[in-house]
């Protein structure tokens, strides 16, 4: 606590000198024109590299012949790739982190990492200089009050993308989560009509595209990779990977003990469906338990005081009436 307040008492003797202040922000200055000129650096860099040019010419043209390559992306990757490659953390443990919750998210690109380092540091340098150039210079603020506000959009610019990231996952996991449930009722359906696991997950994401899109992708990409010659294991273990749901992985853990015991999928299909509908009754009854609760704030601080000013507010003038009167 000593310390803090030390700080605090040198920022403040820091700032009543008009000298420092200049002197404070023109290094501010300073530091921000050379986060610049290293940016644009390190992307001509990237951007001349012969090798980089001619791997992100063949993918281009491997998306284009797919049909799924977009021209927005594609320019993105290009500027912004080659400057987040040269921030990409050299720990593995830290790549493959941010890597798989940008799978969760739904970006399975392979220049994902570095195009979200990159966007995160053309956010952290961008707003700042955009303040610097033409906010500061010709509006009538002090020093100080600008040296805050350039921090604090670097800071907000920096932290922006992790935002944007864990809203994306939490998003995807309630639409997957959603759409689980009918799923695994068609799932059942096919099973028991006389279809293996593969071909019922196929059917089963062509039926899905329209009211469960997230899902129906998910499935479709299992298909595919099972299609390629991937065991039905694998494209499963991928598929918990890569979605990162909590009821998904309790189907692929299901679905791996009945292949390895040899039980009847569509019977455990649908001994599944049931835990999971009983699962879904048992949060709805939490959630709605815990209404009362989270009401109560609500009707004090914002319902009861209105309704006494209503229901005693007439009396308590009355009384006040006679009182003055006598």
């Amino acid at each position: 606590m000593d310390m803090v307040t030390a700080w605090v008492d040198r920022f403040a003797t820091f700032t009543q000198d008009p000298y420092a202040m200049q002197l404070g922000f023109a290094a501010l200055l300073g530091m921000a024109v050379f986060t610049l000129m290293v940016a644009l650096l390190l992307l001509f860099l990237g951007l001349s590299d012969p090798l980089r040019r001619r791997l992100k010419h063949l993918e281009a043209s491997a998306e284009a012949a797919a049909g799924h390559g977009k021209a927005e992306e594609g320019g993105l990757v290009q500027w912004l790739g080659p400057m987040g490659e040269k921030l990409v953390p050299g720990k593995e443990e830290v790549r493959s982190r941010i890597a798989g919750e940008l799978r969760h998210a739904g970006k399975r690109s392979p220049a994902a990492v570095s195009l979200f380092y990159g966007i995160r540091l053309l956010l952290t340098v961008a707003p700042p200089l955009l303040l610097l150039m033409l906010v500061v210079p010709f509006v009538r603020i002090p020093s100080a009050m600008a040296m805050l506000l350039v921090l604090a959009s670097a800071i907000f610019g920096y932290l922006l993308p992790r935002f944007w990231l864990e809203r994306a996952i939490r998003q995807r996991t309630r639409q997957l989560r959603r759409g689980l449930p009918d799923a695994l009722d068609l799932l059942v359906v096919c099973s028991e009509a006389g279809l293996g696991l593969g071909a019922a997950i196929q059917r089963v994401a062509r039926d899905l595209e329209v009211s469960h899109p997230e899902l129906a992708g998910e499935l479709h990409l299992f298909g595919m990779q099972t299609r390629a010659g991937m065991d039905n294991r694998s494209a499963l273990r991928d598929l918990e990977e890569r979605t990162g749901v909590e009821d998904i992985r309790g189907l692929v853990t299901t679905l791996l003990q009945s292949m390895r015991f040899g039980t009847s999928i569509a019977m455990t299909l649908r001994l599944f469906a049931v835990e999971l509908r009983d699962k879904r009754t048992q949060e709805a009854e939490e959630k709605a338990a815990k209404v009362s609760t989270k009401m109560l704030f609500p009707l004090i601080f914002c319902v009861f005081p209105s309704f006494f000013v209503v229901a005693l507010g007439p009396p308590l003038l009355g009384a006040a009436a006679a009182l003055a009167g006598r």
